[in-house]
């Protein structure tokens, strides 16, 4: 697959683990996000635990802008291995979305989704407790252009619904929390591992709620969004949220490019489940790591040797 020519950035020069010389072959970076982000951690982590343990790869975690940019990171070849929410990368395999002016991108494949980002619909407000009761209410639904902008879309859209019916607002997850707490909007679209601070911060000074998704819409929404999991929030995940919450999430997902080996592939998917202790002693997400789940909602193809481990496993994946 020819890759693409472009005057992709680093979003940052940070570096965690092995030499930032020239790469070899067994030396894969590992696109992440921002240096304050889970994706960061998450790949720090990584580095750390598994680096003393592989001996077909090494990892180098460098800072990046996260999903979009880790895919046309890994398309030009800057990195070899990148962490991505899994419906931003089934946007990119199929050109659409997010990626529909630059065409689709098949030049990576899945190694393993690795923890639950869930769509959270807060609000401060005790008469919307459905989608439904969002039309005519000031929403904020994440910054413009966001992947959390199409999971507002595609939500609404199953309860034939869109922005047309709502007053659209693009914020942050922080201006989102402080706009509810200021009353300035009604209630906001946050996609993030749950508990997410932003909301956390929210819930100390106002009485907020979790507006969930029924059965019948999610599963409208799975038909035409295959990536996307059943999810229930924990009573007590939230001050005062004393009820369970039922939702959608999407994955944080390890992705490679398709010019990584099998061999190295493999090795480094068998090295993350069998160090899943240490790795957890390094960040919590890693508690989320589970063999089933590692192939739940992905609809872009298996790198083949996250295929070969799975296969080992008994779990037959494409």
């Amino acid at each position: 697959m020819k890759k693409r020519i472009s005057g992709i950035v680093m979003a940052a020069a940070m570096v965690l683990g092995a030499s930032t010389a020239v790469m070899a072959a067994d030396n894969l970076t590992l696109g992440t996000g921002g240096t304050t982000g889970t994706y960061y951690a998450v790949g720090g982590v990584m580095a750390t635990v598994l680096n003393p343990v592989l001996k077909e790869s090494s990892l180098t975690v460098t800072s990046t802008g996260a999903s979009k940019a880790n895919i046309q990171l890994v398309d030009v070849g800057e990195a070899d291995l990148a962490i991505v929410q899994n419906d931003v990368m089934f946007y990119a395999y199929t050109g659409t979305d997010l990626f529909e002016d630059e065409g689709a991108y098949e030049t990576f494949s899945t190694v393993a989704g690795l923890y639950d980002e869930t769509v959270q619909i807060i609000t401060c407000d005790s008469s919307i407790s459905s989608v439904a009761d969002l039309k005519g209410k000031t929403v904020s639904v994440g910054d413009a252009g966001s992947g959390v902008e199409f999971n507002a879309k595609q939500i609404l859209a199953a309860y034939d619904m869109s922005f047309d019916d709502i007053n659209v607002v693009n914020a942050s997850f922080g201006d989102s929390a402080d706009s509810l707490k200021d009353g300035k909007i009604d209630a906001a679209f946050i996609v993030a591992g749950a508990p997410t601070t932003a909301v956390v911060d929210l819930a100390t000074t106002k009485d907020i709620s979790l507006v969930q998704l029924d059965a019948e819409h999610i599963k409208k929404l799975q038909g035409d969004y295959d990536f996307y999991t059943e999810t229930v929030i924990p009573a007590g995940t939230y001050n005062g949220v004393d009820k369970d919450a039922t939702t959608v999430s999407v994955r944080a997902t390890l992705i490679a490019s398709n010019d990584v080996s099998e061999a190295a592939v493999y090795e480094l998917l068998k090295a993350m489940f069998d160090n899943q202790k240490d790795l957890i002693a390094g960040h919590s997400k890693f508690e989320f790591l589970n063999v089933e789940d590692a192939v739940k909602g992905i609809s872009v193809p298996f790198h083949a040797g996250a295929r070969k481990y799975y296969e080992e496993q008994g779990i037959e994946v494409e």
